[in-house]
């Protein structure tokens, strides 16, 4: 009897871990798949098209630009605030430079604040949907297609919402294989010459 407890207490002692193991592959997806349906920690919803309703109430949008500590580009947004009334699409631009020397890729994070209105903040278009390289002192403009849901003047929070901030945050991310072979042949030839 004592044997079968301790066969008992040794699979629940393995089967735990196991079992946390296997939650903490699952917990991104879910975190991701939750915090998209419901907007939480302002993660922004995402339309092939422009809203089919828009109101007479404006909502003002602010926009903001960081880059992620060793991240060499400079980055901001070519405009601060824009007012708009709610449902109309809004167009801004994002100016983004590489000073160095060397390709280097990039991938924008992104969030809206307040919270109670990322469910509501939906992109059409975004350069934060792709991976962006930029060559050597190359300087771009960015767009963000966008537009204010009508239905958060039905929720319980967003109905007090006058302004909204959209941030991006700029991350280093390796090169694709095609730009960074390509790198390596240029430096092959550099070397050749000499």
């Amino acid at each position: 009897m004592t044997e079968n407890k301790n066969k008992k207490l040794v699979t629940y002692l393995v089967g735990l871990p196991l079992f946390m193991l296997a939650m903490s592959f699952a917990a991104v997806p879910f975190y991701d798949w939750f915090c998209r349906v419901t907007g939480f920690g302002g993660v922004t919803q995402v339309s092939a098209g422009a809203s089919e309703k828009i109101l007479d109430r404006e909502m003002q949008v602010r926009f903001d630009g960081s880059l992620e500590k060793g991240m060499p580009w400079e980055f901001k947004p070519q405009v601060r605030t824009m007012k708009l009334k709610i449902g109309e699409t809004g167009l801004a631009f994002y100016e983004a430079h590489n000073p160095t020397d060397k390709p280097i890729a990039g991938t924008a994070s992104f969030n809206v604040y307040p919270y109670s209105a990322g469910a509501y903040f939906t992109k059409i278009d975004c350069f934060c949907f792709e991976m962006q390289v930029l060559q050597p002192g190359e300087t771009v403009q960015m767009p963000v297609t966008f537009y204010v849901d009508p239905e958060i003047v039905d929720d319980i929070e967003g109905k007090y919402v006058n302004s909204i901030t959209l941030s991006y945050t700029f991350h280093v991310t390796d090169l694709p294989e095609v730009q960074a072979s390509l790198d390596l042949d240029d430096e092959n030839d550099v070397k050749a010459t000499q």
